[in-house]
């Protein structure tokens, strides 16, 4: 058990570094795919689930969240069309 959150961990640090030469759109998607993955291997810990299938469904969750909320934030600064 502590293997895998230890390696599971070490793979988030390592995505969420390779941000720096992405666009907003790119790094809010894979921020929300970070977060959604440790939410849901949080919540698969707690309930005694699947820790690999609680991780990868909130990274798919957290994933489409974070593309969702970029494409509102940019509709949301467009100036008003004349």
């Amino acid at each position: 058990m502590k293997k895998k959150l230890i390696v599971l961990s070490t793979a988030l640090i390592l995505a969420l570094s390779a941000c720096a030469n992405m666009n907003d759109t790119q790094q809010r998607t894979l921020s929300g795919a970070a977060i959604g993955s440790a939410a849901g291997l949080g919540i698969g810990a707690l309930t005694g689930g699947g820790l690999l299938w609680g991780a990868a469904g909130g990274a798919a969750i957290g994933a489409v969240g974070g593309y969702i909320y970029d494409q509102h934030d940019k509709k949301q600064s467009k100036p008003p069309s004349k």
